[in-house]
């Protein structure tokens, strides 16, 4: 009686466990399956996170953790080989292209947070970064009230932009605001004397200032528009089974030893291709995320 109960609990289970298979492989994971390619958009200028050496290869500390979850995907779908496109992205196109599906992972510099989360999902996070300003350092400025009466670029498409436009009411700033494509242009405004400051993320800030020709000449902000916030690697929306892979990927990669060292190589060591090091420790909170990984949007979980 218990062989032939044990035969019929074996049947029942080989029927519901084919179709649980075969739902899984919906979403991206059926389009990498069926393609054995996997499409990332990446940044060019977003040092160290996603950007362009000299000869124009991508590369950067999102794109080595995109590297990861790649290897997951290729050992979730047991392939032999997964090819990886690489597709430039702005911050005005990353979210479009990844809702047509022209992008499966973006492995840049973006920031999760409850907005973007009703269009995008994100992985677990592996940055924080609060809003600041870069200006000349003879320019004197340090403070949001400095910047009364200034021309002010941050970059379009992006929370810094809604934030500064958002700080410039609520403090009556009477700031002329100019909206640049990205780093590099934002930056440069600031050195050509076309805008007073640049408003970005800290660590992109760093970046912008190190590979200056005279890094003295430049000052980031004491005062912040943000609290820390958190920057995720991100896929498509409602993909839960893709998630899933992403997310044992990333927790993986973030519980062991290999985190410190991956940082390590993009924050506190020179960088190719100019030799730059952003000489930036990993923050007490960036550990708490790292150990304890999560892919909340809100500031205040962090």
């Amino acid at each position: 009686m218990n062989k032939a109960r044990l035969v019929a609990y074996a049947l029942v289970a080989t029927v519901l466990v084919a179709p649980a298979v075969a739902e899984e492989l919906t979403g991206t994971l059926q389009k990498v399956k069926e393609t054995g390619t996997i499409t990332i958009g990446y940044r060019e200028t977003s040092l160290p996170f996603s950007y362009i050496d000299d000869n124009q290869k991508p590369l950067g500390f999102a794109l080595d953790i995109c590297g990861r979850i790649v290897d997951e995907i290729k050992t979730t779908l047991k392939l032999d080989k997964l090819d990886v496109k690489l597709t430039p992205v702005s911050s005005a196109t990353r979210i479009p292209l990844m809702a047509n599906g022209t992008i499966d992972l973006e492995c840049a510099s973006t920031t999760n947070n409850l907005d973007r989360q009703r269009l995008v999902s994100f992985s677990h996070t592996y940055f924080l970064t609060a809003n600041r300003f870069v200006a000349k350092a003879a320019s004197g400025l340090k403070t949001i009230d400095d910047l009364k009466g200034k021309t002010v670029a941050s970059t379009s498409g992006t929370t810094n932009i809604k934030q500064l436009y958002e700080a410039n009411t609520s403090r009556q700033l009477g700031l002329n605001i100019v909206a640049a494509k990205d780093n590099a242009e934002g930056f440069l405004m600031v050195e050509n004397g076309r805008a007073d400051a640049y408003v970005m993320d800290d660590i992109l800030l760093a970046g912008l200032v190190a590979s200056a020709k005279t890094p003295s000449d430049y000052a980031i902000s004491t005062d912040q528009f943000s609290m820390p916030e958190p920057y995720g690697i991100m896929l498509r929306k409602d993909d839960p089974a893709f998630k899933t892979v992403v997310d044992r990927a990333t927790a993986k990669l973030y519980t062991s030893p290999e985190i410190a060292t991956l940082y390590a190589k993009w924050f506190m060591a020179p960088v190719p291709p100019k030799g730059v090091n952003f000489n930036f420790p990993m923050t007490a909170v960036l550990q708490k995320a790292f150990a304890q990984p999560n892919d909340s949007g809100d500031p205040k979980a962090y």
